[in-house]
């Protein structure tokens, strides 16, 4: 079966994933993928997915805004168009997405079944009763918009769906677990993600057992004219305090509206770790890499991140904002996007893949390395503020190749009064 793994609460953004950003996402989601399923096995990636804050910084790490709604679907339609030619291989596949491609799950679980050997059909009967559970039995004031279902070829699965509150312009992200479910309607979730929004329904929980058998009790005593009644008699009375709820023992991500990185989003002794693991381990493990024209320090920074998300424990990610730092946002925040940076991380991870894939594991190896001198470092790491860090990639930008939606960074002897700033 399966449970609720956790959630996530952030601003509601519109917009769109340029061309040239959503490639790279494709690629680079693929191959952490890859790493952590060549590391840890298809469980552990399946565990990762179902966990609301590395969910998140998986995101960030690939460029999307780190904060918004859009990284549920960006790293889902990232993940199963980049991992749809490697399903045979790694035995996992994504289905689902937003809007219609929601409505057309059930049927791709039916075609993973027939090709792979698995129950179709009970499949996509669990991706309408999750489905349900989050629009009807647990009524919090979002409206589900979004069911990405991702099954493995032994049938477990992670379902990750969002639901939208359009008048307070925020976003929920559910996170469900088929490891250790027993019941769809007993405290079923692995994480939810969001904002209170008043008085919230969940009959979706143990201590709802009761109501859900008075509930149909009802509506074969009284029917459903006399159950409207009995509602309407209920509202005019004062409600009780709510209980205490076990849910929210669960991880539960809720997100700021700015769209700046600023110096409370991050814990910065992480990120003067990752910097100064990048520093000493990179001349030593990356020697002959560094002699490749255009990768130099700034790649094997972004590399520190990327191994994070690769390896790290779940209480690494409390901050997704620090891994935005990796290669910047679309938005320009923290940064423009530093696509020459970006185009390097995609093809070390890719070689460190490739080889391990041969039994050449050194590479993957040095990766690993990365994240560990990084945990060992921060304790006593010191570097530049995180205002600092961000004011001298933007003056780097261009050199590193920097995009946004509004374009190309400008040099610094360019004009900036002259250039205009459209979305692109």
């Amino acid at each position: 079966m399966g449970r609720r793994a956790g959630s996530a609460v952030m601003p509601l953004h519109g917009g769109r994933v340029p061309a040239w950003l959503g490639q790279r996402m494709t690629k680079l989601g693929a191959v952490i993928t890859e790493a952590i399923i060549l590391e840890y096995g298809r469980d552990e990636f399946l565990r990762r997915l179902a966990h609301p804050f590395w969910f998140q910084s998986f995101g960030a790490v690939m460029g999307m805004d780190w904060h918004s709604s859009g990284i549920t679907t960006s790293v889902l339609g990232a993940l199963k168009r980049g991992l749809a030619p490697l399903s045979a291989e790694l035995g996992i596949h994504v289905c689902g997405g937003r809007g219609k491609h929601s409505r057309a799950t059930p049927g791709e679980l039916v075609a993973v079944g027939e090709r792979v050997g698995l129950d179709g059909a009970d499949l996509a009967r669990t991706s309408r009763l999750v489905a349900k559970v989050d629009s009807a039995a647990l009524q919090d004031g979002y409206d589900l918009y979004l069911h990405g279902f991702v099954v493995a070829d032994d049938g477990r699965w992670v379902v990750v769906q969002q639901g939208m509150n359009a008048d307070r312009r925020q976003a929920r992200r559910y996170h469900w677990h088929s490891e250790g479910l027993e019941s769809f309607v007993d405290a079923p979730h692995a994480a939810i993600e969001g904002h209170a929004t008043g008085v919230i329904v969940n009959l979706a929980h143990r201590r709802a057992a009761a109501s859900r058998d008075r509930q149909l009790d009802l509506l074969a005593t009284i029917g459903p004219d006399g159950i409207t009644k009995v509602i309407m008699e209920a509202s005019d009375r004062e409600r009780p305090d709510p209980v205490p709820d076990s849910q929210a023992l669960l991880p539960h991500l809720i997100m700021p509206e700015h769209n700046d990185v600023r110096s409370e989003n991050v814990v910065e002794r992480r990120l003067h770790g990752a910097l100064a693991a990048a520093a000493e381990r990179g001349p030593k493990d990356f020697a002959e890499l560094l002699l490749v024209r255009g990768i130099g320090a700034r790649t094997v920074r972004a590399l520190a991140m990327v191994a994070e998300v690769v390896h790290g424990a779940p209480c690494r990610f409390s901050d997704p904002a620090r891994f935005s730092l990796a290669h910047g946002g679309k938005d320009r925040h923290p940064f423009p996007v530093p696509t020459k940076v970006y185009d390097q991380t995609i093809g070390v991870m890719k070689s460190a893949v490739m080889k391990a894939k041969l039994g050449e594991t050194e590479q993957l190896a040095a990766i690993r390395r990365l994240d560990e001198q990084a945990r060992r470092l921060e304790t006593s790491a010191t570097g530049p503020s995180l205002a600092a860090h961000i004011l001298e990639e933007r003056a780097r930008s261009h050199e590193y190749g920097g995009r946004s939606v509004f374009g190309w960074e400008p040099s610094a002897q360019t004009d900036l009064c002259n250039v205009p700033r459209t979305r692109s």
